[in-house]
Order: C-alpha cells, then sequence, then structure tokens
C-alpha cells in the first residue's frame, strides 16, 4: 500500500485529537468530580442514577411538606394551649361569681370581664396562619369560621373538613382541625348526662353534675335517660320521686305518679341512686346525683342525655346568669346552680380541648418520626448517588498521568514520523 504524506498528517493528527480527547474528558472528571459526564460513560449507572435523583427529589419534597405540617401544627397547638389558659381564667371567674358575700354590682363587673373573655375567644377561634388561611374552618380556609355575640350567639361557617398534606408515599397528615369539632361539638353536663333546674323552684336545693356509676347500665337499651326529681315538703319531711318523663310513670311505684308524700325520704347531700331500693320495682341506670341544700315543696330537677353545646355558649350562659344578678331569696340558689352547670361545661370543654390537643401532640411526633426517616433516606440516596456518578480520584489522576503521556509519545512519534524524507539519504 502506498503511504502518501497526506496519510501521515491525517494519521498523526487523529492520533493525537483521540488522546487529547481522553486526555481532557479525564480532566473533566477531575475538575467536576464525577465519573459520569454523559450517559455514554456508564449508561447503566446513568439510568440508575436518574432513578435515584428522581427519588431523593420526590423525598425532599415530603421533607418540605414535613416541614409545613409541622410548623401549621404547631400553631394549632399554640392557639388552642392559648384557648385553654383562656377556659381556666374563665373557670375562676365563674367560681368567684359564686361567691354568696358578692353583691350583684360585683358579679356585673365579673361578667364585664367575662365579655372581654368572649371576644378574645372569638378572636382565637378565628386566628389564620402566615398565609392567611383559617386554622379552624375546615376545606373553607378563606373563610372566616366563627361570627356572634353573647347576645345573638355563635356560629360556625366552616365545614367538617380537616386539610392533608402529603408527608410521605404512603401517608397523608392532617393539618387542620374542623371548627365544629374543637369549639362547638362539645358534651354538656358530665359527658353522659346534664342535670337541670326548674326556674320556678323556690328552695334552696342545688344539684350537682352526677355521675355515670356503670356506663353499661346507663346506656342500656330500657334507658330513656329523661328524667324528672320531684319533692314535697310535708310536715318537716322532705320525700322525693322519680319520674320517667317519657313513660310518664314513677320509677318508684312503677305506675302514674301519686300524690305526696314521696315514695323516699330525701337527706341534704345523700346521693339519689337510680336504682331500686327495698320493695321498689326493679330498675337498675347506673347513675346518681347529689342535691345539697332544702328543696322546697313543689321544687323538681331533671336528667337528660348530654348533647352537644358550644364553649360560646357556656360562656355566654355564665356571663347572663352573673348579669341576672340574684333578685329574690331564691336567686342564689338559682345562680348557684347555673354557676355549677357553667363549671361542668366548661370542664367538658377543657377536656375537649385537651383530647383535640392530644391528637395533634400525635401528629407532631408521627412527622418528627418521618423526618427523621426522610432525612436517613436522604443520606442512602446521597451516598448511592456518590457510588454511580463520583470520580476515583486515585484512578482518574493515575489516568490522567497515563493519558498524558500516550499524548507526548503520540506528538513526538508524529514529528519523527513527520520528517521522514528519502531526500535524508541522497
Amino acid at each position: 500500500m502506498r503511504v502518501s504524506s497526506a496519510m501521515i498528517y491525517d494519521a498523526g493528527l487523529a492520533s493525537i485529537q483521540k488522546q487529547t480527547s481522553s486526555l481532557l474528558h479525564t480532566q473533566q472528571q477531575l475538575g467536576s468530580g464525577r465519573r459520569i459526564l454523559t450517559p455514554a460513560d456508564d449508561p447503566v449507572a446513568a439510568a440508575r442514577a436518574l432513578e435515584v435523583e428522581q427519588s431523593r427529589d420526590t423525598n425532599a419534597l415530603y421533607r418540605t411538606n414535613q416541614k409545613a405540617a409541622g410548623e401549621t401544627l404547631g400553631l394549632v397547638e399554640a392557639n388552642l394551649a392559648a384557648v385553654g389558659e383562656l377556659v381556666h381564667h374563665v373557670r375562676a371567674l365563674a367560681v368567684q361569681g359564686g361567691n354568696g358575700a358578692l353583691a350583684d354590682r360585683d358579679r356585673q363587673s365579673i361578667a364585664a370581664d367575662l365579655r372581654q373573655r368572649f371576644d378574645a375567644l372569638v378572636g382565637l377561634a378565628n386566628a389564620t396562619d402566615a398565609s392567611g388561611q383559617h386554622l379552624f374552618s375546615g376545606y373553607m380556609s378563606g373563610t372566616t369560621p366563627f361570627s356572634g355575640s353573647v347576645a345573638s350567639g355563635v356560629t360556625y361557617a366552616g365545614d367538617e373538613g380537616q386539610r392533608l398534606l402529603q408527608v410521605a408515599s404512603s401517608r397523608q397528615i392532617a393539618v387542620s382541625d374542623s371548627g365544629n369539632e374543637v369549639f362547638m361539638r362539645i358534651r354538656n353536663g358530665n359527658g353522659e348526662f346534664a342535670t337541670s333546674v326548674t326556674a320556678g323552684n323556690a328552695g334552696a336545693g342545688i344539684i350537682d353534675a352526677g355521675t355515670v356509676t356503670d356506663p353499661a347500665l346507663w346506656n342500656g337499651a330500657g334507658n330513656n335517660k329523661d328524667f324528672s326529681i320531684v319533692f314535697a315538703v310535708s310536715a318537716g319531711t322532705t320525700t322525693y320521686d322519680i319520674i320517667d318523663n317519657v313513660s310518664g310513670n314513677s320509677l318508684l311505684t312503677g305506675a302514674a305518679p301519686a300524690a305526696a308524700p314521696y315514695p323516699r325520704v330525701f337527706t341534704p347531700g345523700q346521693a339519689i341512686i337510680l336504682k331500686n331500693q327495698g320493695a321498689e320495682p326493679a330498675f337498675d341506670f347506673g347513675a346518681r346525683v347529689v342535691i345539697t341544700g332544702n328543696p322546697a315543696n313543689g321544687d323538681s330537677f331533671d336528667i337528660d342525655a348530654s348533647s352537644s353545646q358550644s364553649l360560646f355558649a357556656t360562656l355566654g350562659n355564665l356571663i347572663n346568669a352573673l348579669e341576672a344578678g340574684t333578685g329574690a331569696a331564691s336567686g342564689n340558689t338559682l345562680l348557684a346552680n347555673r354557676i355549677g352547670f357553667a363549671l361542668s361545661n366548661l370542664d367538658q370543654a377543657q377536656d375537649n380541648l385537651l383530647r383535640v390537643r392530644a391528637a395533634i401532640g400525635s401528629r407532631m411526633n408521627e412527622i418528627d418520626a418521618l423526618a427523621s426517616a426522610a432525612e436517613d433516606l436522604n443520606i442512602n440516596y446521597e451516598e448511592t448517588l456518590s457510588r454511580l456518578r463520583d470520580v476515583d480520584y486515585a484512578a482518574a489522576v493515575t489516568e490522567l498521568t497515563q493519558q498524558q503521556t500516550y499524548l507526548e509519545a503520540a506528538q513526538k512519534s508524529f514529528l519523527k514520523v513527520s520528517g521522514l524524507s528519502l531526500f535524508n539519504y541522497v
């Protein structure tokens, strides 16, 4: 084969360019710290690295959501803590308002203070986050959830939803609570039943919130959960009957209520048990109430199944009771009963707040655990990417030195070959 000078120059140039390209490629690897500069460098590793990058980026989004969820739940918990403090102060004022030594003007001063706290409660219930989204309006975060006053009552304009954030591949977590659950749907009385007093009572009887001693019996199919305790006073002796308001019959006789004196003798402070005693017809509803003081002839008290009562209504009723004052002598007893009912309902509200805060705390703990797992997963992804893409500096430097030698050899050999000529030997 005839070798021309052009072929010599072309072959030499191609060799030098090839060695220079390899040298520059290795130099770029060392400069960037990456073994894979293009997918052609290692197609399998490049594809695997792309998958790992996508998983890492998805995990980063979850970590961002976890942080946002933790911040929002922290804000919700802080607001509920403030509500709890407010309820605690309201309870203290209610106890103070029940002091028999106070005059009506003193109670009106307490009521004025409570009106300010009522407004503060509405403000806390309408709290927003940094972006202006209401915390307690469900899905309707742009809607102010609560509006109203002591006189008109407070209404809820939100919905029942809980806003969710995706904090892991298979986990969404609630970052809000419905205002209905927090402030409106609170069981009154002792949570199972509520006691009440007839406004026309003339005696000094004060009923407590009562106690359910056996929930299974109280929630049994035969319990109508609607009773009245009626009193009669004759010859210095106070007797009472327990009426089932649904059937209209006396629990103590099994028949329509008879005229006084009633079957049981009343002793102030002694528990009235919703269970048969002696020769009475068999019944047991697993509950009891205590009435202190002496009811007057014809006085009555009611026992009804608990229903929902908002925290705003409880506070409003307390304010109205204190502003109404005592008036007649029996007014002291009526006020004492109303304050007692308010204290029971405030305790229920506090328990409900604690329940909601406990649920929020559980969610925050879960977010912390997910954040820790996401951090570990991110480290794992980075290690995998490093193994797939990062350059081995020792090997790359060795290869760079070798390629420099090859390039120098190609350059020197080209000079030698290109300088060959028969004219040198003529």
